[in-house]
């Protein structure tokens, strides 16, 4: 069995579509161009370089291993899988990929930081034939194809298709039932009683939230607390440089003073400045805190991993919106030596038996069938994330503005938590690296 590791996440997903699978669009290739793409490659004695950084017992890794099984049979070729970690794809990705040392395939992150900035760069493949051969953008919902396609400055949301997601993802709040039963805790449905179960916990001697500083989890949180009473187009002017941003607004000094408060009131810990994602898991997994707020991307993962108690997951109280998208996308390298290959892989993991696989395991497909999803667990989860796209609740992630923006914010939330910062120095700091990054952006 591969061994990998658990990536980020997390647009706008249209939740019946997302089951469905039968929403409509168009590529802007014809047909004679898609007919340069051959949907039907001879792999015999071909090698597919295959990067990823899926977890084998989440949803992904489960339904990608099969589609492994699955690619080798049809095709003849041979895969070559190399396990990566999220961050050493993060960090060396435009260089790897402007090298001979770059995959066929590999699984990267969508946004305008990631996925926008390489296809500015020239190092992903446009990928609008192989989306007319297949039919792609005929599984795809509209909303999730924001994420699909970027235009020269690497901006997401219209120009051509650089990459192709196949599940969906949001961000909620999973909890330890068992414990909120012993506090005699009902799920809170507004911010104050969420703030009460904290405070609960924290009286009985326990630290709520499991956190990590070092990497996105704490980000992740900030964004959701600056949600809470945003607006969608506060969403859309930060996300896509269409309004004014102002980090000493409501909004964001809302949840910076938040942020501070829990710090010192101790639901969440200082030593969180030294923890990974993957720490903040396993803390939950151990039963150590009862509640981690991150994405669903877990949730595969803790449906297998948890067996000492209960747990479940709910949106966050008070607000209508959080962080969620596409889920993270195939992209095929410029450099790629077989891509005719890559995109077959794609393909089949855009079929229907490998797409139950990521909605029977804890995912969220982007094409399956309604009632090929069985799972009660799966369920719950993909009830979650309608009611979050019934209201348009979709809002990006905090990091995708610019291609820095990831490590200036986990800075600053540790120069915050560890009390460097003031909530409105760290703010002032996180604002001025923003503004230079989308300046890069726009006016580069």
């Amino acid at each position: 069995m591969r061994k990998r590791l658990l990536a980020t996440g997390a647009i706008l997903a249209a939740s019946a579509l997302l089951l469905a699978g039968c929403s409509s669009g168009s590529s802007s290739s014809d047909g004679s161009a898609a007919a340069a793409v051959n949907t039907n490659p001879d792999g015999k004695g071909q090698t597919l370089t295959l990067w990823d950084y899926e977890d084998d017992t989440s949803a992904m890794g489960i339904a990608w291993n099969a589609a492994i099984k699955e690619f080798e049979t049809e095709t003849g070729a041979t895969v070559n899988f190399e396990a990566k970690s999220f961050e050493g794809i993060r960090s060396t990705a435009s260089q790897v990929l402007n090298s001979d040392a770059a995959p066929d395939i590999l699984e990267y992150n969508k946004g305008n930081a990631t996925a926008g900035l390489l296809a500015s760069q020239g190092l992903l493949s446009n990928l609008d034939d192989a989306v007319a051969a297949y039919g792609w953008d005929k599984k795809l919902a509209p909303s999730l194809q924001t994420t699909a396609k970027y235009d020269e400055k690497g901006v997401m949301g219209s120009g051509s298709y650089y990459g192709i997601p196949n599940y969906g993802e949001f961000v909620d709040v999973y909890y330890n039932k068992d414990m909120f039963a012993k506090y005699n805790l009902a799920v809170p449905t507004t911010f104050d009683e969420f703030q009460n179960a904290l405070a609960t916990f924290k009286a009985a001697g326990i630290t709520p939230l499991a956190e990590s500083a070092a990497e996105y989890p704490l980000g992740q949180l900030f964004y959701q607390l600056a949600l809470s009473s945003a607006t969608r187009q506060w969403v859309t002017d930060y996300q896509t440089y269409t309004g004014t941003v102002d980090f000493q607004d409501k909004d964001f000094t809302f949840a910076a003073n938040t942020i501070k408060d829990w710090v010192d009131k101790g639901y969440i810990s200082a030593d969180s400045t030294g923890m990974k994602a993957e720490d903040a898991g396993t803390a939950f997994e151990a039963g150590t805190n009862p509640i981690f707020y991150s994405g669903s991307w877990w949730y595969g993962r803790f449906v297998k991993e948890i067996t000492n108690f209960q747990w479940s997951s709910f949106l966050f109280p008070g607000s209508t919106m959080a962080p969620g998208s596409s889920g993270n996308l195939w992209v095929v390298p410029e450099n790629s030596k077989n891509k005719d290959l890559a995109y077959k892989f794609i393909d089949i993991t855009m079929s229907a038996p490998i797409q139950a696989l990521i909605g029977n395991n804890g995912g969220i497909p982007v094409a399956a069938t309604a009632s090929d999803i069985t799972d009660p667990k799966s369920q719950e989860l993909i009830t979650n994330f309608n009611t979050l796209t019934a209201r348009d609740g979709l809002a990006f992630y905090p990091d995708w503005p610019t291609p820095t923006f990831y490590d200036q914010l986990n800075a600053g939330l540790q120069e915050l938590v560890n009390g460097t910062k003031s909530p409105a120095d760290m703010l002032t700091e996180i604002g001025a690296e923003y503004q230079d990054g989308v300046d890069t952006i726009t006016k580069g």
